[in-house]
């Protein structure tokens, strides 16, 4: 029998999920089809009740919806319990499972493609979304000093922090900056993370920067969570202000990888998933 795995999500014309997870199931001659479901918010509750057809191994869940999922699933893993965001679905003989694949990605990120971490040093995180949240508690989890949270709406940034406070150790501090004080962000940050959307191909703010060079730390690694396009607005910024760069494409493929080991219960085709969304994104 085919089986079927959708993207959930609004809007998804940027997304390239699509492209790499079909690329993998092909690749491992899986009668799998990965589909895109353009998602309103009315419809999240039918979309979600449908993953328990025996036809649908599961979904990925994108912005904005990685919060707004987790009272409509049976159970949640322990990482996404604890985070309060699911970006994968997994539909167990009608029990839909929900995990985070979100927070180990980013990591794997660091670590792997940017040679970075994050103990004992600064970080400032922009957004306050579900994926904000996965991040942020990975940096608190592997020991930053201080993170430094910002969102365009100040109350979510601060609920966002107390939340992470929760789970910091004795050595880790978080704090907020207003959005508009950005550029004036502590000189001694060793990470800046963007997890908002500003600067997504096909999005509202394509073409911009949630930071301008002179408002970026020489030296601080930039990540920025967009990938498409593969080299943003910010990272163009930060390049012209002498810092390091790591693109949204590596946590992509890692947290999509782990997704697809979950529904089909095989190691994914690392290669071929990387191969098939650089050739999309060109």
């Amino acid at each position: 029998m085919s089986r079927t795995v959708f993207l959930i999500g609004h809007p998804l014309r940027h997304s390239i999920s699509s492209a790499f997870q079909q690329a993998a199931f092909d690749h491992c001659h899986l009668d799998v089809r990965y589909e895109n479901c353009e998602t309103e918010l009315l419809q999240l509750e039918t979309r979600i009740r449908n993953l328990r057809q025996p036809s649908t191994l599961g979904a990925n869940v994108t912005i904005p919806y990685k919060e707004k999922v987790v009272p409509l699933l049976d159970e949640l893993d322990v990482l996404a319990a604890r985070i309060g965001a699911v970006n994968t679905v997994v539909n167990r003989e009608g029990r839909l499972l929900g995990f985070n694949t979100d927070a180990p990605a980013f990591i794997r990120a660091l670590r792997q493609d940017a040679g970075f971490e994050c103990h004992g040093k600064n970080a400032v995180l922009l957004g306050a979304g579900g994926v904000a949240r996965a991040i942020g508690f990975a940096l608190v989890q592997e020991g930053v000093r201080c993170l430094a949270v910002a969102n365009r709406t100040h109350e979510r940034a601060e609920a966002l922090a107390a939340f992470l406070s929760g789970w910091c150790g004795d050595d880790t501090r978080v704090v907020t900056l207003p959005w508009e004080g950005l550029g004036h962000a502590p000189s001694d940050y060793a990470l800046l993370v963007n997890c908002t959307s500003v600067g997504m191909r096909h999005s509202m703010t394509e073409g911009e920067s949630p930071l301008e060079a002179n408002a970026i730390q020489k030296g601080a690694l930039i990540c920025d969570l967009v990938y498409n396009p593969e080299e943003t607005p910010l990272l163009k910024e930060a390049k012209k202000a002498g810092a390091l760069v790591l693109g949204g494409l590596a946590m992509l493929i890692y947290q999509g990888a782990a997704s697809f080991e979950l529904w089909v219960g095989r190691e994914a085709p690392l290669d071929i998933m990387f191969s098939s969304a650089r050739e999309v994104l060109r």
